[in-house]
């Protein structure tokens, strides 16, 4: 449908952020003036007292440039050839661009200060909102260049950055959407409505979906593949620029994570894969002759718990009471104060995700067809809503905004909590088998496809930092030799699977999809120790974790909560849990 057909009330009421565009015209004017104040400070950091004050100055302007940029770019994600929207989200891009650029000399001029002077920054009261900043910068000194390098590599971000931009453009934008005959229908085939066709119970339905899918992929394979080896290239550029040893360490510092935890995910899930290829050769044995497009068609046909959105969210709130009213209640909230972007349209962004400026509360996008995975999609969004949420409310804006790298773990927790009261509180045999069955694919397509995906990222960009072109063939080449790793010989490789890389959109927000994994496997630890442990649990996952932020490292934050990705441990918890879930299905 088009934008102005949907139900206002399924809409996004972005008034929460400005009242109106005229709000946001006049906040644009004054915070372009008040970005020329941060130059004021230059060559003064060493002095404490105006060190405090640029910091709090350029707070103040960050979050009206943050309020600018999620409000511009969140009216483009909802209809992208809306001309006013996207030109808007441009003045945004360029705005913040300004800000970093401006921003470009404190962190070289905070690093030129000794180890003694940050500490002594870093340990007095005034500064409580800074310390981790400061104890950040103190560890990066060794990446900062020098001022006039920053400048430079700050202004180049609204070009280096574009490869995103012209991928979104491709895949949401310039993508046609021919029909696909479903029964005794012809559905244009979208992002949205190709999910649903791969879960058509009619292979042939399954495989047509498939193939034009794919084709419209191949058709744009040069173009993508020459923005995505760009990409990279940009990726390897800059971290060689900043002295670190490859693009993968220079992502996991910015995250204050330990390399370590990338390299014991891999280890653990090729060690698991046994267990996968065993799952695989399952499915072929009920549907028979099992293909790439075969695999996310329900093993139980018939028990799908896809419903209306009214009554999904009901489902939702009602499986994550066991958080508390005070949770369920902000749940509730967010759905009244319209919130939440529900219904796909003409021109709006495919998938989902939560996003929202400090101070003026989450939003969520939806894209939802009343499928299962809609329904635990909704969990998902609203567990990175409420992460947002307990932040902000806890924290000052320096220290809300957590770390990418924890982004997934509520969100994940809340699907888990879902699926096991739904498991729980069944008493239809087939839809439990229907559940577990669910929960198996979770596994898949979170914890191992994620990491196959983290494999080759990791691929990628080696081959490049090697001087190997990064052309279809070798992309298309090494995707499929993974592919075969992790599925095994219980499914048909089909050719078109080996351009799957080409329409991953997180590709281009390098060595993010790892974190899916480590989020499920945070996710399940956690998940059972709420429910095993009851009140303890839960207020460590609220204190330690939820209202935690930005704080600290996000790997110690997990480590407080109760799970540390450097030991064996939570990975041991969630193979266990996929290994007993698949007995438990097939003995069913």
């Amino acid at each position: 449908m088009k934008r102005s057909e949907a139900r206002i009330e399924y809409t996004w009421d972005m008034s929460h952020i400005f009242r109106d565009k005229l709000e946001w015209e006049k906040t644009f004017a004054q915070t372009n003036h008040r970005i020329s104040e941060i130059a004021k400070y230059k060559g003064k950091l060493v002095n404490p007292e105006m060190a405090l004050r640029l910091f709090r100055l350029t707070d103040e302007v960050g979050l009206a440039v943050e309020k600018l940029y999620v409000y511009a770019n969140m009216c483009m994600h909802v209809d992208g050839a809306n001309a006013e929207a996207v030109a808007l989200a441009q003045r945004a891009n360029t705005i913040s661009a300004s800000f970093s650029a401006a921003c470009s000399y404190i962190d070289p001029e905070l690093t030129t200060l000794t180890d003694e002077q940050l500490d002594f920054m870093i340990d007095h009261d005034s500064f409580a909102d800074y310390n981790y900043m400061l104890e950040r910068v103190k560890k990066s000194k060794p990446h900062v260049l020098g001022e006039k390098e920053e400048y430079i590599l700050a202004r180049m971000s609204e070009v280096t950055g574009s490869f995103r931009d012209i991928f979104s453009k491709i895949d949401n934008v310039d993508l046609p959407h021919p029909l696909v005959k479903v029964g005794d229908e012809r559905i244009p085939l979208t992002h949205g409505t190709y999910a649903r066709m791969l879960q058509n119970q009619d292979g042939a339905v399954r495989k047509k979906a498939f193939k034009t899918y794919y084709a419209l992929y191949e058709e744009r394979i040069n173009t993508i593949a020459t923005c995505y080896a760009n990409s990279v290239k940009k990726n390897n550029i800059i971290t060689s620029l900043r002295g670190y040893d490859d693009a993968m360490s220079a992502s996991m510092e910015a995250d204050d994570v330990p390399s370590g935890v990338y390299d014991k995910l891999i280890e653990a899930v090729n060690d698991a894969l046994p267990t996968l290829h065993e799952y695989v050769d399952y499915r072929r044995l009920v549907l028979g002759d099992l293909h790439m497009y075969d695999m996310y068609v329900p093993l139980v046909p018939g028990a799908d718990l896809g419903t209306d959105y009214e009554n999904a969210f009901k489902i939702v709130t009602d499986a994550l009471g066991v958080l508390g009213s005070d949770y369920v209640e902000a749940l509730n909230r967010m759905k009244k104060e319209r919130r939440i972007d529900v219904m796909e349209n003409e021109g709006k962004r495919g998938g989902a995700y939560s996003w929202g400026a400090y101070g003026s509360g989450p939003y969520v996008l939806l894209n939802y067809a009343g499928t299962t995975h809609d329904v635990f999609t909704i969990a998902h969004e609203l567990g990175h809503a409420m992460h947002s949420q307990y932040a902000d409310n806890a924290l000052c804006y320096n220290k809300a905004g957590y770390s990418i790298f924890v982004a997934e773990v509520a969100s994940t927790t809340n699907e888990v909590l879902l699926l096991k009261h739904l498991i729980a509180t069944t008493k239809d045999k087939n839809v439990k088998k229907y559940l577990l069955s669910y929960y198996l694919d979770m596994f898949r397509t979170t914890l191992f496809r994620q990491t196959m995906f983290a494999e080759f990222e990791q691929f990628a960009h080696k081959s490049e930092k090697k001087g190997v072109p990064l052309t279809v063939e070798t992309l298309s080449k090494a995707y499929l030799k993974l592919n075969k790793k992790y599925y095994g010989s219980g499914v048909t490789h089909d050719k078109q699977i080996r351009y799957e890389w080409a329409r991953i959109p997180h590709f281009y927000n390098a060595f993010y999809v790892y974190k899916y994994a480590t989020g499920l496997t945070a996710a399940v630890t956690l998940a059972n120790a709420i429910l095993g442990e009851g009140e303890p649990a839960k207020r460590r996952y609220f204190e330690k974790f939820l209202s935690a932020g930005g704080r600290k490292s996000p790997y110690e934050i997990l480590k407080d909560a109760g799970v540390d990705l450097l030991t064996d441990r939570p990975y041991q918890v969630a193979m266990l849990e996929f290994s007993s879930t698949l007995s438990e299905f097939t003995s069913l």
